[in-house]
């Protein structure tokens, strides 16, 4: 591809699961990709595993400290001159299976800090970035969930920043029209990665029963990710739902 014309994108969350799925994927495409996450090696092994002649950029960040989204984005500037694509994917669970009257204060901001205000801190950087660059614009996908629609048992924490990030989306897109800034959302159910383990094993349903789910492949969002990356600036997809055929989502509860 004619380095001229190679699309540059940022993954945050990178280290594992979907985020590594969506980098790997927009490294396959040609597309030089930032890969960022709280621990070195697995961005590593992300860019290892991206292949030889992939265009990948390790940065180490804590999306929730806003000198560190501050860095990881002169990271790559220095690096590349501008940005065509956030995919704002950091997130964290937080305890799994707590009552909410027991949920610490701690957990509940940790999960606050990470899911929402690190994708406004990513968001607000890439919106600088893509006003001033030449040629203006770019795309933000937030990375929702079906936590975004309806809630699992004992997920407040997460389930109340996965539906404020369509809050975010909304005004991200609304807010970004002026200067060719598209931002859309995909919201993912039972991929398989560290974090879905336990539908494997039995997860908590609303009428209080365990039951196994399935989960589908990182891959088919990834790709869904990538389609949604490759539209023109001129159009876009505000919201997608990928997500495992037969999980308990449609009629859930």
């Amino acid at each position: 591809m004619d380095e001229s014309t190679k699309k540059i994108a940022l993954v945050t969350g990178a280290g594992s699961g979907i985020g590594r799925s969506v980098a790997l994927t927009l490294a396959a495409a040609g597309w030089a990709v930032a890969v960022a996450g709280r621990r070195t090696e697995p961005l590593e092994e992300t860019a290892e595993a991206a292949g030889e002649g992939a265009d990948v950029l390790c940065v180490r960040a804590d999306v929730s400290d806003p000198d560190d989204v501050t860095a990881l984005f002169e990271s790559v500037r220095a690096r590349y001159g501008r940005l065509d694509l956030l995919f704002n994917n950091a997130g964290t669970f937080g305890p799994g299976g707590v009552p909410l009257e027991d949920i610490s204060y701690e957990d509940w901001r940790s999960v606050v800090d990470v899911n929402l205000t690190g994708a406004f801190l990513c968001a607000q950087a890439a919106f600088r970035q893509m006003k001033r660059q030449d040629p203006q614009g770019g795309r933000i996908v937030n990375n929702g969930s079906i936590s975004a629609h309806v809630p699992r048992p004992h997920s407040i924490a997460y389930t109340a920043t996965k539906h404020a990030m369509t809050g975010l989306t909304k005004s991200l897109s609304l807010d970004g029209r002026p200067y060719r800034i598209a931002c859309g959302q995909i919201d993912i159910g039972n991929a398989a990665t560290e974090m879905t383990e336990r539908m494997q094993t039995g997860i908590l349903q609303a009428n209080g029963q365990l039951a196994v789910e399935p989960v589908m492949d990182a891959a088919d969002v990834a790709r869904t990710v990538l389609h949604m990356a490759e539209l023109p600036l001129e159009a876009n997809v505000q919201f997608a739902t990928v997500m495992a055929t037969s999980m308990p989502y449609i009629g859930r509860g």
